[in-house]
């Protein structure tokens, strides 16, 4: 099944799907217990961004190689956050205690979100509840799911009534995205072929801004900071921050700080926009506009750059400005009542990992990786689109199977075998390596993960 899906995306790329010999899965094809193929969307997912870097590598001189993915490491790297030790203890947990599933006075089930401060003060609000999951759970028994959820999005909270897969299949939202491939390559303006030196390592002189928290963006970041580019992550101070993600999608990265509402941050963003290869942002759909950093802008700025848009429900439809996260996007779509009703609980369900936002990291990197080659090859500027809801779109399409809570779990002997310790700005961190063997130039993170705002707001000269 991995290797069908990776064909999948690979000829969706508009690539030769011949390329594809130049993969092995190896290791057991036993997955984590879910009547999802959340195994098949790991192993293909990564295994798509690394034979990216592979052409790009060889564009630029490099030589063919066999390239090697386990399917256990590519589970255990979409659990990479829950495996991340610092000095051998487990990080500060931050997950809001509110946080979780609540059934509604009508008889349904609603799903919050709230690990940002912001998030969990407005839902509070809205509730007129104090901050203990009882009182929370009493107020939302008022309320019926579906006008909750539309109250809280409204306010711009985070929120999903769990839906069958039916239901989501009859939503104005669902129907929008239906017919959309799971991630758009697009050009978007023109621009001088910018050919791409020899070099040992796919990315090398490759200059990202990554714009982006929690996850799915993170990780794409992540992915083309470990193939070599220079990747600057660029948070603000008043923007909260997940700190365990933090540390394990920081890892490979510069980070600093720059407020886009002042003058002076505009000017650092300007600045740094003139040198950069790729602009990736996880922000809600024109969110950035008021900005000038907008596709559209950014690509009659800088032509050449490629930018990379990841969002929630997708680009086009009702909920497209609509704040989410992998597990509501769980929730509203679907997965979480199958994964519910397979696992014969008496509510929602969940997948044992947050796959759609790592699936969507690795496929935008692995579109980025293709634009980026395309650029060498034709010249152009280009725009890639990824959804949360798109890669879950894409789960649900892939066969089922009969849910075995006896699938192994990955064991502490796997957890090891896969990880790596590395000197931090955290301490010493033991953290799941990259997947994909590649011999001739292995993937690797040339800086360590380090606390936000270490660094400058400027490239540097030694990735």
């Amino acid at each position: 099944m991995a290797r069908a899906l990776l064909e999948q995306l690979w000829t969706q790329a508009g690539a030769d799907v011949d390329f594809c010999q130049r993969l092995q899965f190896t290791g057991s094809d036993i997955q984590l217990p879910s009547t999802f193929a959340v195994g098949t969307l790991a192993s293909a997912s990564i295994a798509a961004q690394a034979l990216a870097a592979q052409q790009l590598w060889e564009t630029r001189g490099g030589v063919e190689q066999q390239i090697r993915v386990d399917q256990r490491h590519a589970l255990a790297m979409f659990r990479s956050e829950r495996y991340l030790r610092i000095d051998d203890q487990v990080p500060e947990d931050t997950w809001s205690p509110l946080t979780g599933y609540y059934p509604t006075g009508d008889g349904r089930w609603i799903q919050l979100h709230t690990n940002f401060p912001h998030h969990s003060a407005g839902v509070l609000q809205i509730l007129d509840s104090v901050a203990t999951r009882e009182a929370v759970a009493a107020a939302i028994l008022r309320w019926k799911a579906e006008e909750l959820e539309a109250v809280l999005a409204q306010a711009g909270m985070c929120a999903a009534m769990i839906r069958t897969e039916q239901e989501w299949a009859k939503h104005p939202q669902a129907q929008a995205i239906a017919a959309l491939p799971v991630f758009e390559i697009r050009r978007i303006g023109d621009a001088p072929v910018r050919s791409l030196p020899a070099s040992t390592r796919p990315l090398s002189g490759i200059r990202v801004l990554d714009l982006s928290r929690v996850i799915a963006a993170p990780v794409a970041a992540r992915t083309l900071a470990q193939h070599g580019a220079d990747v600057l992550a660029v948070g603000a101070a008043h923007l909260p921050e997940i700190p365990l993600l933090v540390m394990d999608t920081g890892r490979g990265k510069r980070n600093t700080r720059i407020d886009l509402r002042s003058a002076p941050g505009l000017q650092q963003m300007a600045q740094l926009m003139q040198h950069a290869d790729v602009f990736l942002q996880a922000y809600r759909p024109g969110a950035l506009a008021q900005f000038g950093l907008d596709a559209e802008t950014l690509a009659a700025r800088y032509p050449g750059i490629v930018v990379l848009s990841l969002s929630a429900y997708g680009q086009q439809g009702p909920w497209s400005h609509r704040r989410g996260f992998d597990s509501l996007v769980q929730s509203a779509s679907g997965i979480a009542d199958t994964e519910g009703q397979a696992a014969h609980l008496s509510g929602p369900g969940k997948l044992p990992c947050q796959a759609l936002d790592h699936a969507t990291g690795y496929l935008a990197a692995f579109a980025t990786m293709i634009a980026l080659r395309r650029r060498a090859t034709e010249g152009g500027s280009w725009q890639i689109r990824v959804s949360l809801a798109q890669t879950g779109q894409l789960l649900q399409s892939l066969p089922r199977q009969a849910l075995n809570t006896q699938d192994a779990e990955l064991t502490a002997a796997e957890i090891a075998a896969y990880s790596e310790i590395t000197t931090s700005g955290f301490g010493q961190m033991q953290a799941i390596r990259p997947v994909e063997q590649m011999p001739l130039c292995s993937p690797y993170f040339f800086l360590p993960a380090m606390p936000r705002g270490t660094h400058v707001p400027q490239w540097g000269t030694d990735v």
